[in-house]
């Protein structure tokens, strides 16, 4: 991936932020600015807690020593946002589906710049894949544990109805019963082997359907559709869920994966080199082969 031009701009949504880099070998300055959530009081707690605008991905101080200004913001939303002020000039993009900088046509077209959009975390609904000429990459597997992890407990918590279990309500053992899971379903059946359960992959769309059939018991899940949902949205009422905002892949672990992966990938983009290949969403315009 080689470096063009004279000055390089990153910009990162974790929020965003907005990064100016020059080729090796020639004088730099950079502007970099990111675009995170606040995390208030937690993030003075915990240093690890680096998916929140201010520790940034911990990366401030690596990117100051080379001669770059960090400036994070959590301000991505609308035409006078601090992002949408920036972005014209930004070669890189720094995204998070938990605080995401919506990368639509129209802002593609308006960032002339723009070369590198990267995924802290993984995925890439908030990207308009179609008008992204350009490369898009995630820190793939980043996060899979930790939602794998949550996963198990949702399981335990439905099935043994522990979350109306103050109403004395009747709980079941997990010896024997079916288990829908989606695309982590592999490491989510590891961990429920000892269980003795069936596994059954299944598409979130049909979810509320098959509620509605009486074949369902529990559902706990973490991702909407839409998101963010609406009010009236029908996983909200059903009778047993265990249900979150998309937040099981932000554990203090799974932050501190990606924030090194996207250390990496800054580091092979600024020397001209590929990342791992299981990283591409889109390579240089390309549809990356494992999505077409």
């Amino acid at each position: 991936m080689a470096m063009r031009g004279a000055a390089r701009q990153v910009a990162s949504a974790l929020g965003p932020h907005v990064l100016r880099n020059a080729p090796p070998g020639r004088s730099l300055h950079q502007e970099d600015r990111g675009v995170f959530y606040k995390g208030g009081e937690y993030a003075d707690r915990n240093p690890n807690f680096v998916d929140c605008a201010e520790n940034a991905l911990g990366i401030r101080g690596w990117l100051e020593s080379q001669g770059h200004q960090y400036v994070v913001t959590e301000d991505k939303d609308g035409p006078n946002s601090e992002l949408e002020e920036h972005i014209a000039d930004g070669h890189v993009l720094i995204t998070t589906l938990f605080h995401p900088a919506y990368v639509t046509a129209g802002r593609i077209a308006r960032a002339g710049n723009l070369e590198l959009l990267l995924m802290a975390r993984i995925g890439s609904d908030h990207v308009d894949l179609a008008a992204a000429g350009l490369t898009v990459a995630e820190v793939t597997g980043s996060n899979t544990v930790s939602v794998a992890e949550d996963q198990l407990m949702r399981v335990l918590v439905l099935v043994r109805n522990f979350l109306p279990g103050h109403r004395r309500r009747r709980a079941h053992d997990l010896e024997g019963k079916t288990v829908g899971a989606g695309r982590i379903g592999r490491l989510l059946l590891q961990r429920l082997k000892p269980f003795g359960c069936r596994l059954l992959y299944h598409d979130r769309l049909l979810i509320f359907s098959w509620f509605n059939t009486g074949n369902g018991k529990g559902y706990g899940g973490d991702v909407w559709h839409p998101q963010p949902a609406p009010k009236d949205h029908p996983w909200r009422y059903m009778s047993n869920n265990a249900m979150t905002p998309h937040i099981s892949g932000t554990t203090i672990d799974g932050q501190l994966r990606y924030a090194a992966g996207v250390k990496d990938m800054l580091e092979r983009y600024f020397k001209g080199q590929d990342f791992p290949v299981q990283n591409y969403i889109v390579k240089e315009g390309k549809l990356a082969g494992q999505y077409q």
